[in-house]
């Protein structure tokens, strides 16, 4: 347990952004199975996805390397529905 009144603070405030954070990772994965999961994918949805990685990525959720490599592969799902 915290001793000071200021890593109190911090600990609720690691809390608070952890609980924000898994939010917006589940998310995500939602979007991805759907997106993935589609014979034909919805482009609103892959663009949703898109800016939501761009965001999370931004915003230091998840690795901006990371958000590029699933970028990638959607655009590779979305060139191979094309064909």
């Amino acid at each position: 347990m915290a001793n000071t009144r200021s890593a109190t603070k911090r600990a609720r405030q690691s809390m608070a952004r952890s609980r924000h954070n898994r939010g917006v990772r589940t998310r995500l994965r939602t979007l991805q199975k759907r997106a993935r999961a589609a014979a034909k994918p919805d482009p609103k949805e892959i663009h949703a996805l898109i800016s939501a990685l761009d965001k999370a990525a931004k915003r230091g959720i998840i690795h901006r390397n990371a958000a590029n490599h699933r970028k990638a592969r959607l655009n590779k799902i979305i060139a191979a529905a094309r064909k």
